[in-house]
């Protein structure tokens, strides 16, 4: 089997966090996003998303819908979208209205991925949902919710989206345990795992997604994605070193600190204890670290593995310059260039 031909028909995505660099500034980090969507767009890339992200120092993602149009509004073809829009924050209506006006404005372009976890701490959690206190029937009937606003025969309807109505704005349920790939395999919506960061429930969540696919309007067959870390460099040291940037972002998650991003250092030696060390290797098991030559093989390894439909890439790396010319290696690789 020629790997590097099945990564050539694969679809390359991005998301972003909207990452705060230290000693940057907020709008810095959102004119960096718009740069690194207008490259991925030259580049070939299918899509861009943005997460849903609250209370945190080192993302400035919380309003999501406006960064989607910014970036919107800065390129010409590359779709953009959420990765995801945390559902249970939201009235769905609400959330139909702002993708309605988003579709309306950048027709054709606007995806909506939806998630079901907070994009936060418990506590910030509360302050968005204020006394809404979610069920475990909430989210799909929410999803289904959505769906019916977005369709032209909600147009009888008492309460309908306007704009966003007839305008069959595509969704996207994303997770990282199982049970929104039950849920998106029944309701025949694509799916994205969060392997970037919770890779333990991959493999069972792809092999349920696809054997409960039950076709839909939206969709006549699974179409499943995966999020993975990626940092190319020219060197495999070089590589290894800007990936402490995302590995000290990690310990930021698991320690609750929320940190902007930090510089790369020499060594995590002192750094991180040997439980932290743990967590964040088995965190970071699809991150693929080093030159063109040694990620092609990994990501193919990988492709061939999961037999995704699309790999959607984050990077977390300081220097903005050393950013960009990462997702361009990886453009290389998915292209056939290598």
């Amino acid at each position: 089997m020629n790997k590097e031909k099945d990564l050539k028909n694969i679809p390359f995505s991005v998301l972003d966090l909207v990452p705060v660099i230290e000693g940057s500034t907020h709008k810095i980090a959102m004119e960096n996003s718009l740069a690194l969507a207008q490259q991925a767009e030259k580049l070939g890339y299918k899509r861009f998303w943005i997460s849903e992200h609250h209370n945190a120092e080192s993302l400035v993602s919380s309003a999501t819908p406006l960064l989607i149009g910014y970036i919107a509004q800065g390129t010409k073809t590359i779709r953009v979208g959420s990765g995801g829009v945390m559902l249970p924050n939201h009235a769905p209506i609400v959330v139909a209205e702002q993708f309605g006006t988003l579709a309306t404005l950048y027709p054709n372009r606007i995806d909506l991925g939806l998630g079901r976890a907070p994009g936060t701490d418990q506590q910030t959690a509360r302050a968005l949902r204020r006394e809404r206190v979610e069920t475990v029937n909430d989210f799909p009937e929410d999803v289904q919710e959505l769906e019916r606003y977005f369709s032209k025969e909600n147009h009888n309807s008492p309460v309908r989206a306007i704009p966003g109505e007839g305008l069959e704005v595509p969704l996207y349920l994303l997770g990282s345990s199982t049970y929104s790939a039950q849920l998106a395999g029944a309701l025949g919506l694509p799916y994205a795992f969060a392997s970037h960061f919770a890779p333990t429930h991959l493999h069972d969540a792809l092999r349920l997604y696809h054997s409960n696919f039950e076709p839909s309007k939206q969709l006549n067959k699974p179409y499943a994605m995966a999020c993975v870390n990626v940092v190319i460099a020219n060197t495999d040291e070089d590589a290894e070193y800007l990936a402490t940037s995302m590995k000290l972002f990690m310990l930021n998650v698991i320690r609750n600190t929320r940190k902007p991003l930090a510089p790369p250092v020499k060594s995590m030696d002192g750094l991180w204890n040997p439980m932290e060390e743990a967590h964040i290797s088995q965190m970071m098991q699809y991150s693929f670290v080093g030159s063109k030559e040694t990620v092609q093989k990994k990501l193919a390894d990988f492709a061939d593995e999961t037999r995704v439909d699309e790999i959607i890439v984050v990077a977390h790396i300081y220097d903005q310059t050393a950013r960009l010319r990462s997702f361009e290696l990886l453009s290389q690789i998915n292209q056939g260039t290598i």
